[in-house]
């Protein structure tokens, strides 16, 4: 059964919860409604929700802790227990969705209403950030347990990065992309991605500490971001 298309899988790569949700979208129109313990369905939810929980593990969506099912010998429960941890699922990702929505919209909002509105680094902030993307452009490139295309993507968003870096800049969702690249790398390779990781946490602090700045929230806020993908101390 061949469910998900390539151009799924390339924006699960991109965005991972925007993938999910496209992921469930899929089993729902998928599923035959009327007969909820078929052989067909049976073999879309196990697909699906293999993917659902190979994601979540490998980008380290920590929004959502629990296991994928057993399997037993039953299909009647086997899909049972499929479609509980499919509902839990969706519930978790649309929580998820819907903040992510949310800080969206303001910035949108704040940039309607303000038109001059920036986020803006300082000099200190900027020549900090340029050295740690130098220094992970070096250490990727000279990776050994990085895969190639892996390692170009990488490369190729760090170089769009550095080119775009300005004190001034209307969004930071570049940015916020390296903590989703730091997920994965994490996932893969543990603690031998520890160079890696602690230098985007960086650039990832200097990045939330503008943004605080800029939309005037409390200096104790924590960074969802960085706790979503679980590179925080």
């Amino acid at each position: 059964m061949n469910l998900f298309s390539d151009e799924l899988f390339e924006l699960i790569d991109e965005n991972p919860l925007k993938g999910l949700v496209d992921v469930i979208k899929i089993i729902d129109l998928n599923l035959n409604k009327s007969v909820s313990s078929s052989e067909g369905n049976h073999e879309v939810l196990w697909n699906g929700c293999i993917l659902i929980n190979d994601v979540i593990e490998t980008y380290n969506l920590n929004f959502f802790g629990i296991p994928l099912p057993e399997a037993t010998s039953s299909i009647s429960a086997n899909c049972s227990n499929l479609i509980n941890y499919l509902a839990d699922a969706t519930d978790a990702i649309k929580e998820q969705e819907t903040c992510l929505n949310i800080i969206e919209i303001k910035n949108r909002y704040a940039h309607k209403l303000k038109s001059t509105f920036a986020y803006e680094f300082s000099q200190g902030d900027i020549d900090r950030i340029q050295h740690l993307i130098t220094e992970l452009r070096e250490h990727i490139s000279q990776s050994t347990m990085i895969e190639e295309d892996h390692k170009h993507r990488l490369l190729k968003r760090l170089e769009k990065l550095q080119s775009e870096l300005h004190k001034r800049v209307a969004d930071l969702d570049r940015f916020w992309g390296l903590v989703g690249d730091a997920g994965v790398v994490l996932g893969k390779f543990g603690n031998d991605a520890k160079p890696l990781v602690d230098r985007i946490k960086e650039i990832a602090n200097i990045t939330w500490n503008t943004q605080k700045r800029a939309e005037e929230l409390p200096s104790e806020t924590r960074n969802p971001m960085l706790e979503s993908q679980i590179i925080d101390d």
